[in-house]
């Protein structure tokens, strides 16, 4: 593959992280974000921006980095052995939000490339990412809402596409320990390089696209819903699962780790604050135990259409 498909996608991403903060800065209405570029010692770099303490962004960042080397790390050849010994570029965008209203739900997303190569042999290529949101207090207008967007993002290239990476990432954000999903899904995909790059690359810029338009308008929604501090406490325990699922489980934050990243940019994902208690139940019937009904995978779309709900 010729390197000026790379910078493309590049081109995409950087593109994308400039959307990305100028609509989360302009909702948020007081918040900015700041940035800092970084370079790493092994190949590489990136720019990450955060906001803090905005009148909806407790704490939010949205990540661009593109870092090389000689040989990709262990996270990454795991599910595949065969490129062992590679060398690798891998760029991408990740974004996490966790608003400071617990009736605002965190969400998440990333988009990403990797290119492999090696002497005498073609290139090996494949594009990732996906968008899921985590609220505390879950609304089903709002999750309806949440997986039409990525419904119609997936539409113009399958209609297999969006339940097959709907599933994926019910799978992918699940806690094993935990026996529960992180939130209520979205979209996962990775190794995708068919049926070409063209439309590969076609697909993973629906996904980064259609983010906005998928959490933007529920947090219109909920940013002014009272709380007080039960709910507040409850946010930060749910917190506490974020945290966990992104240090034991997630690939992103091993490979970053692994491969020399940067590790400020790497962590921004972490909540401004959590809380862990032990043996704590919400008592029956309580909102909190509410969400409980969300934290395994559902056919969200089948379901509204079954109860008439538009979103």
């Amino acid at each position: 593959m010729a390197h000026e498909h790379l910078d493309d996608v590049k081109t995409y991403l950087m593109n994308l992280q400039d959307r990305l903060c100028e609509a989360l800065a302009d909702t948020d209405g007081r918040g900015t974000f700041r940035e800092e570029s970084w370079q790493r010692e092994a190949g590489g770099g990136g720019r990450s921006r955060v906001i803090e303490n905005g009148a909806l962004f407790e704490k939010g960042g949205v990540n661009y980095s593109h870092v090389f080397g000689e040989t990709l790390p262990p996270s990454a050849t795991a599910s595949r052995p065969e490129l062992a010994g590679r060398s690798f570029h891998a760029v991408g965008v990740s974004w996490v939000l966790h608003p400071e209203n617990p009736h605002v739900p965190t969400s998440h997303g990333n988009v990403r490339f990797f290119i492999a190569e090696k002497e005498g042999e073609a290139p090996v290529w494949w594009f990732g990412g996906g968008i899921d949101l985590t609220p505390y207090y879950p609304v089903f207008e709002d999750v309806v809402h949440w997986h039409r967007v990525a419904q119609t993002a997936c539409a113009p290239f399958g209609e297999g596409v969006y339940p097959r990476y709907k599933a994926w990432c019910d799978d992918y954000f699940y806690l094993k320990h935990r026996d529960e999903t992180r939130g209520v899904g979205g979209l996962f995909f990775d190794d995708l390089n068919e049926p070409d790059f063209e439309t590969a690359f076609a697909f993973q810029r629906a996904v980064g696209d259609s983010f906005l338009e998928a959490y933007l308008p529920i947090t219109r929604r909920r940013r002014d819903t009272p709380w007080g501090e039960q709910e507040r406490e409850f946010q930060l325990y749910r917190r506490g699962r974020y945290v966990e699922f992104n240090l034991v489980w997630d690939r992103g934050t091993l490979f970053g780790l692994q491969s020399g990243g940067r590790t400020e940019s790497i962590l921004m994902s972490m909540p401004p604050l959590a809380r862990w208690e032990y043996g704590y139940t919400p008592g029956p019937g309580s909102p909190e135990a509410h969400l409980d009904d969300y934290l395994t995978p559902r056919d969200w779309l089948a379901e509204a259409e079954k109860a008439g709900v538009s979103a």
